[in-house]
């Protein structure tokens, strides 16, 4: 599965009753990928590629980590500990991704 196919999975299982009225920028810098960035406003997601001037939160994985947080079998929290997810920001919006997407 491509990092394009990844970020449309979870676009697809978006939690819109968890995101009302959120207004918050996910920056995904995959290092051995493309970066996308997820635009949570009103209830509503987009999806973007490339950098956002101004994200709420930049998460930073290779494309295997990213995989495994959104098949479910990596725990984000784990691989944050673990050194495979750096975020830079708002750190406490990263755990708010399991309530805004159906993860796993």
């Amino acid at each position: 599965m491509s990092v394009a196919n990844i970020f449309e999975t979870l676009k697809a299982n978006f939690n819109a009753d968890a995101a009302a009225g959120l207004d918050l920028v996910f920056q995904f810098d995959i290092e051995d990928g493309d970066a996308y960035h997820l635009i949570i406003k009103d209830g509503a997601c987009a999806l973007e590629a490339g950098n956002h001037d101004d994200p709420s939160v930049t998460l930073i994985m290779n494309s295997d980590t990213l995989k495994g947080i959104v098949s479910g079998e990596t725990d984000g929290m784990q691989a944050f500990m673990s050194g495979q997810l750096r975020a830079e920001g708002d750190m406490m919006l990263a755990t708010r991704l399991g309530s805004l997407f159906s993860i796993g």
